[in-house]
């Protein structure tokens, strides 16, 4: 009896076993949204510039 033919297929190789929930183009994280991480730099840099004396 040929064994290797019996149980379940092998997936295609390379691609993940599930799709992440907030994948980039999914509708809670759509493509072309501003990064949150530059909005954050810019507010640090704003907070810096107003500490800084003169």
């Amino acid at each position: 009896m040929d064994y290797s033919k019996s149980g379940a297929p092998k997936g295609a190789k390379g691609v993940p076993r599930h799709s992440e929930h907030n994948a980039k183009g999914s509708r809670k994280n759509p493509f072309g949204k501003p990064d949150p991480k530059a909005a954050l730099i810019a507010r640090m840099k704003a907070a810096a510039e107003a500490k800084k004396p003169e």
